[in-house]
């Protein structure tokens, strides 16, 4: 198993980003969705905890055939034409849970907490890991104003260096904003990746985790950058946004579905949302949870 701790700063309030991540995650998962391939909702509805109170659970199937490496994608396609990971969030702001998990590759999965504090990445054990995952822990603070993304994910809007809010006077970003910008927050996002696979498992981990990298980089330079957008809505209006995208994106994915057949994670039924599961198993180091984020 390996175990990364992600610290990713914005200009932001973790207030200000109890809406803006729905937005985001909304939009961004549309832009992702085309005809067969992106992001499907499964089931998006409230959920209660003992310990964390009042959330919203979301299940999705997330279709990657045409994102996989070739030498995957010829091997699936002698038995299936779509290929999807389900990815089951329990989100109780500011504490996040979720996790990946893939029936065709029972040794593999991913799990990500995350907690959002109004500092700039300065908290030591935000997560509250045991002393055995303090060892094992690789901290990496990401810039999503520096760190570099590919070019194909690369839009001059979308530039924080570049970027100037015409609603709330934040940006453009310049060398040192995390020390110097206020406001601003930071998501801890505690990730674990494993696939138990000998001779493979640490070059499989090493590739997701980079994957990972470049996701959250994208969504947290989108979520600032489109600030404009969202500020000004409640979460009422947000829930509304994010219900139409869901509409949206769903018919986009399944209009490429109809008549296929797919593998995925349906027989994976023993973390679905009514069976009681426990989402704080995800910072145990649990192997049978299954979910990841920006």
């Amino acid at each position: 198993m390996m175990l990364k701790e992600y610290r990713i700063c914005m200009p932001l309030t973790v207030e200000e980003y109890k809406v803006g991540q729905l937005y985001m995650i909304a939009k961004h998962s549309d832009e992702q969705s085309s005809n067969g391939e992106g992001v499907e909702v499964v089931k998006n509805e409230p959920c209660q905890h003992e310990v964390h109170g009042a959330g919203q659970f979301t299940e999705k199937r997330i279709y990657i055939s045409n994102r996989l490496p070739g030498w995957i994608q010829t091997m699936l396609s002698k038995i299936c034409s779509f290929f999807y990971v389900t990815e089951k969030a329990w989100n109780y702001y500011p504490h996040t849970f979720t996790g990946e998990r893939c029936s065709f590759v029972p040794k593999f999965s991913i799990e990500i907490e995350t907690k959002y504090e109004n500092n700039s990445g300065t908290t030591d054990n935000c997560l509250g890991y045991s002393e055995e995952d303090l060892l094992q822990r690789e901290v990496l603070p990401l810039d999503i104003a520096f760190d570099e993304i590919s070019e194909k994910h690369y839009k001059e809007s979308e530039d924080p260096t570049k970027f100037k809010s015409a609603k709330t006077d934040r940006g453009p970003l310049t060398a040192g904003w995390r020390e110097n910008t206020k406001p601003i927050m930071c998501s801890y996002k505690g990730t674990k990746v494993r696939f138990d696979v000998w001779g493979l498992r640490s070059r499989v981990e090493d590739f997701v985790h980079r994957s990972i990298q470049e996701i959250l980089i994208l969504g947290h330079r989108q979520a600032f950058t489109w600030i404009d957008e969202w500020i000004d809505l409640t979460i009422e209006d947000v829930r509304d946004f994010e219900q139409k995208q869901q509409e949206k994106t769903n018919k986009k994915v399944s209009a490429g579905l109809e008549g296929t057949d797919s593998v995925g994670t349906e027989s994976a039924q023993e973390i679905s949302a009514g069976d009681g599961i426990d989402p704080a198993m995800l910072s145990t180091g649990a192997t049978d949870v299954e979910k990841v984020e920006s």
